[in-house]
């Protein structure tokens, strides 16, 4: 028996085949802009270093990343830690080999809200949304997954 994590509860988000809402982010070291990745598979993390879960996932996005690296699919690790130098010290640590941007968010005590992953109806992290080439949601997974499972694997191979 297996147990695919990313599921909905009683009923999808509203807003799985909708256009993903565009946005531009920019911090200290980059300005990442969602619609100039049409085109391509974006797997959108909304996470934070101070998540143990983001934490865990952080390495199975990574390998993920390296798996499909020819085959024109992104990750775009959006964090919404408040904390400039802990998000630096982090990645540096980790040696984190991701697109990845700060947004600076306000925790609340069920998460984070922050402007661009609340445009989403993200409420807690980590929240992944998997977007398609013509940019319209076809997934969100709620919590940590491990991106290696067999079934994610096919499911993102068929895109």
């Amino acid at each position: 028996m297996f147990i695919l994590t990313g599921c909905y509860g009683r009923s999808k988000p509203s807003s799985i085949g909708t256009i993903a809402p565009d946005f531009t982010i920019k911090d200290a070291d980059r300005s990442v802009t969602l619609s100039q990745l049409r085109g391509k598979i974006v797997v959108l993390n909304f996470w934070a270093t101070w998540c143990p879960p983001c934490v865990d996932e952080m390495p199975s996005l990574e390998h993920l990343q390296k798996r499909f690296q020819a085959r024109d699919l992104t990750i775009l690790a959006v964090s919404v830690d408040d904390d400039a130098e802990d998000y630096h010290k982090f990645l540096k640590q980790h040696d984190i080999d991701l697109l990845t941007v700060r947004e600076s968010g306000q925790k609340t005590p069920t998460g984070v809200i922050a402007p661009v992953s609340s445009s989403y109806g993200t409420f807690k992290v980590p929240e992944t949304y998997i977007i398609d080439r013509s940019g319209v949601i076809q997934r969100k997974f709620i919590g940590e997954v491990n991106w290696g499972q067999p079934e994610i694997v096919e499911y993102l191979s068929r895109l």
